[in-house]
């Protein structure tokens, strides 16, 4: 394993977990940690992103230059993982199978139309 696999593996890990935890504080009423939860799922994300700085530096990559098909795509994906998170909201936790089930699919076409625009993306 790389040096730098490795090290984006740690940094991962904990960015995730930090960020993990934070959610579920702000978001399990009995913890009554809301205000915490945020500032531990801010801090998950901080560290997610020194991941991605630290390791586009050991692997000597340029720095991620924008597009607007980069935002585009970019855009694409929140968009989908939201709608097909609504879907499973619906299904789950409203209780309302059908309608969840075809927000949830259309979830899932938002995510793999990104198959085809990330092929040429580098």
């Amino acid at each position: 394993m790389k040096k730098s696999s490795f090290v984006a593996m740690i940094l991962g890990t904990v960015g995730g977990i930090l960020f993990a935890l934070g959610m579920c504080m702000a978001l399990i009423p009995e913890w009554n940690a809301f205000n915490q939860g945020i500032i531990m799922g801010v801090m998950g994300l901080v560290v997610l992103l020194v991941m991605v700085l630290v390791w586009r530096k050991m692997e000597k990559k340029s720095p991620i230059h924008l597009s607007a098909k980069i935002i585009g795509t970019t855009l694409l994906g929140i968009a989908g993982a939201l709608v097909l998170g609504v879907g499973m909201c619906l299904t789950m936790v409203w209780s309302n199978m059908i309608v969840g089930i075809v927000v949830g699919l259309v979830g899932i076409i938002l995510l793999l139309c990104l198959i085809p625009l990330t092929k040429g993306l580098k």
